[in-house]
Parts: structure tokens; C-alpha cells; sequence
């Protein structure tokens, strides 16, 4: 993803100056693991994840002007790559089948785990509706905290910890049932 966008780059008009351009370059860099992450946490497909982030430092990059501070550049990012996804879901209606051994790493640091138990939770949210797996993906992959979601997807955090709460009671149940399927 980076070299594609580092590409892109090529083509901003020379009015750019070097400045700005060496901080947008920086930014892509310090920042672009975690929009693919949250991407391809969302969308279980690494081409579409890749042009997802694509699209948000272009994005970006037209739009430099109207982000406030440093500060807010990673909230903003969070906040398009989010939408992003949302949309790329919407326009292709059917669920694409993840391949676990095409995971990219993650950007958040990993716990050590049971490597069989991280595929089994990574199919078990993979098969959650949109809404509730970009619960689970910005909350426990991207270690956001509830405040910091709702003021990604615009919505209270009261809403943010329901869907939340919605989205653990469908993976424990999905969890559960797989263990019942095992045992049978």
C-alpha cells in the first residue's frame, strides 16, 4: 500500500510545496499500517484493504488543508478508513471468504496466544455483521476505547458500548455454538 501511494505522490503538482509534501509523506508513513489494519481487519481482503487506504491518504491529501492539527490527523484517518470500509461492504453486498494465511501483521501489538485459538476468533469475527465486527475490529485491534469510536463513527458512546456489548454476546454466542459443533 505505501509504494502505490508513494507513487500517487509523483503525480501532486509541483505547486505542493516541499514542506507540506515531506509532512504528508511522514504521515503516510507513521500512519499507514494502521489504516490498512483497520482495513483489512474490516474487510478480510487485501486488495480492497489496500485501496481502501489508498483512498484515504489521497483522501488526505486533498483534503490536508481541512484537518485541524497534528493531533487529529490519526482521528481523521481512523475516521475515513472506518466509513471506507463501511462503504466498500455496502457496494459489495456478498461476504468474501478470508483466507488466514494472507493476514497481514497486526498494527497494534500482539498478545502472545494459541495460534489455533487467534484463526478460530479471527473466522468468528470475520462471519459478524459489518456493523458489530467494526466494534470488535476498533475496540480490541486498533485498542480503542469506547469515547474514541464514538468520536470516530460520529455516534454517542452510549451507542458505542451497546453495539459493543451486542457485538462480545454474538461472538460468545457464535464461540459457543462452534464448540458445540466440535464436540458433536
Amino acid at each position: 500500500m505505501n509504494a502505490a501511494v508513494m507513487s500517487h505522490l509523483a503525480a501532486i503538482p509541483a505547486t505542493a510545496t516541499t514542506a507540506a509534501r515531506a509532512d504528508f509523506e511522514q504521515i503516510v508513513r507513521e500512519h499507514s499500517a494502521m489504516v490498512f489494519s483497520i482495513a483489512w481487519h474490516y474487510l478480510h481482503d487485501r486488495a480492497l484493504a489496500e485501496e481502501v487506504a489508498q483512498d484515504v491518504f489521497l483522501q488526505l491529501h486533498r483534503d490536508l488543508d481541512r484537518v485541524e492539527d497534528a493531533g487529529h490527523v490519526k482521528h481523521w484517518l481512523r475516521r475515513v478508513a472506518t466509513h471506507r470500509c463501511i462503504d466498500q461492504v455496502r457496494a459489495r453486498k456478498t461476504r468474501a471468504q478470508v483466507a488466514l494465511e494472507d493476514a497481514p501483521p497486526l498494527a497494534a501489538v500482539e498478545r502472545e496466544a494459541d495460534p489455533l485459538m487467534s484463526r478460530l476468533l479471527q473466522r468468528l469475527v470475520a462471519s459478524l455483521p459489518p456493523q458489530a465486527r467494526m466494534m470488535i475490529v476498533l475496540r480490541y485491534q486498533e485498542e480503542m476505547d469506547p469515547m474514541e469510536i464514538a468520536e470516530t463513527l460520529g455516534i454517542p458512546a452510549r451507542t458505542v458500548r451497546t453495539r459493543l456489548h451486542r457485538a462480545l454476546h454474538l461472538l460468545r454466542e457464535k464461540a459457543a455454538r462452534q464448540q458445540r459443533e466440535v464436540n458433536s
